[in-house]
């Protein structure tokens, strides 16, 4: 367990493994866990205004890349190997990789963590392969192998392949990242190295009760804590949930048409309208082909889109562009966005999308300028919006979260 940076080092998790082939669904709970103290934040707050003033003087194409700056995340435990040994990971929805700390790695990052040893595990199988895996912050390398990977007491995947790292940069090191390694969410056409994504083989074994999952993220206000269903969803929002298509093989991403303020007729997302005009006649398969994408991601900290969106939008209600910054007076006064997202409409109010740090008295904005055409739709749009994600139908639902 991590508590306030110190990793306890106990390498076995004792839960039951379950017979083969038993359908059924399970919740894992998830913890919030704010990565940086006050200074950090303070640091991070100047990092993010020097950034964002270079990227409004940048054209498009020269524009930094995706840089995660990490305020706070979600993770949850799993275990690997037999008998189980336990890590930390964040459950996330914009890759498609299992990964831990190898017994052999010799980063810091790794050290501070708890490591797989192959070991201890009487099931463990290795596969003479090498990963290499760039995340928009952070990279590892190591070493695929493949084990029983155990998500609850309910549930196993068997001869699973994940990475061992042998080699994690410093994004990963105490006390920023708490968690030890990631469960990867999106589908097997993202994975690196070629191997089946979890939730691919979730579908395969016709081991979930329904082929999906839920998740719900409450806020830092909200005790801070998040839940993960697999197999199931929370009924309270059967007749409540949207759906929308997932575009592509490889995460959960949506086309995103437009966004907008309050009850104006502007559509601040940036080149919407010309592209919602050129596709009008289109079949629905080559639109979609056209549109912007939004990728659902339990991964990132912020919402990411483009510069000349995101600079009208900060404008529009007062804050500013170079840095986010607003008035924590102003917020009673702000109305809310309208994301279009397959079509339909998402709402955000205004505590939704500004973050308010009480400790400094300060409010900004939560989201971040990216080069990418693709959107990332993160941590604050999915409190606001509890999620389901259909394996096999290739659909998310989405309704906003009960109070």
């Amino acid at each position: 367990m991590v508590e306030g940076g110190h990793v306890e080092k106990t390498s076995n998790m004792h839960l039951p493994i379950t017979p083969d082939n038993v359908k059924g669904s399970f919740k894992v709970p998830l913890y919030l866990k704010n990565g940086l103290d006050p200074e950090s934040r303070r640091k991070d707050r100047i990092k993010r205004s020097r950034k964002m003033k270079s990227l409004a003087e940048s054209s498009l194409s020269n524009i930094a890349p995706l840089t995660n700056v990490r305020d706070y995340y979600y993770y949850g435990y799993i275990g690997i190997g037999n008998p189980p040994q336990k890590f930390s990971v964040i459950f996330d929805t914009g890759s498609s990789n299992i990964w831990v700390p190898g017994e052999n790695c010799r980063s810091s990052a790794c050290a501070s963590h708890r490591r797989f040893n192959k070991d201890q595990s009487s099931t463990f199988v290795p596969k003479n392969q090498t990963i290499e895996i760039q995340y928009g912050t952070g990279f590892i390398a190591g070493n695929i192998g493949s084990d029983t990977v155990q998500v609850s007491s309910a549930v196993v995947l068997r001869n699973q392949s994940f990475a061992m790292t042998s080699v994690e940069d410093k994004t990963f090191d105490l006390p920023r990242s708490q968690f030890d390694g990631l469960f990867g969410l999106g589908f097997t056409g993202g994975a690196e190295g070629g191997i089946e994504a979890p939730v691919d083989a979730m579908l395969r074994e016709n081991i979930l009760q329904d082929p999906l999952f839920g998740v719900k993220l409450y806020s830092s206000n909200n005790k801070g804590k998040g839940e993960i269903s697999f197999g199931s969803y929370d009924q309270n929002y059967t007749d409540k949930l949207t759906w929308v298509d997932v575009y592509g093989d490889y995460f959960w991403a949506t086309t995103m048409e437009g966004i907008f303020y309050g009850d104006e007729s502007i559509n601040y997302l940036y080149g919407a309208d010309k592209i919602n005009n050129i596709t009008t006649t289109l079949p629905p398969q080559a639109k979609a082909r056209a549109s912007r994408k939004a990728l659902l991601d339990t991964g990132s900290s912020l919402i990411y889109g483009d510069p000349f969106t995101l600079a009208a939008m900060s404008i529009r209600i007062g804050a500013d562009p170079s840095t986010g910054e607003i008035p924590c007076s102003s917020l009673a006064l702000l109305k809310p966005f309208h994301f279009i997202l397959g079509g339909k409409p998402f709402t955000m109010n205004p505590d939704e999308y500004i973050y308010h740090d009480e400790e400094s008295g300060s409010c900004e904005v939560q989201w971040m300028p990216v080069s990418e055409y693709l959107w990332v739709m993160g941590i604050p749009f999915l409190q606001s919006h509890y999620s389901v994600y259909n394996i096999k139908d290739r659909k998310i639902g989405l309704a906003r979260v009960l109070s």
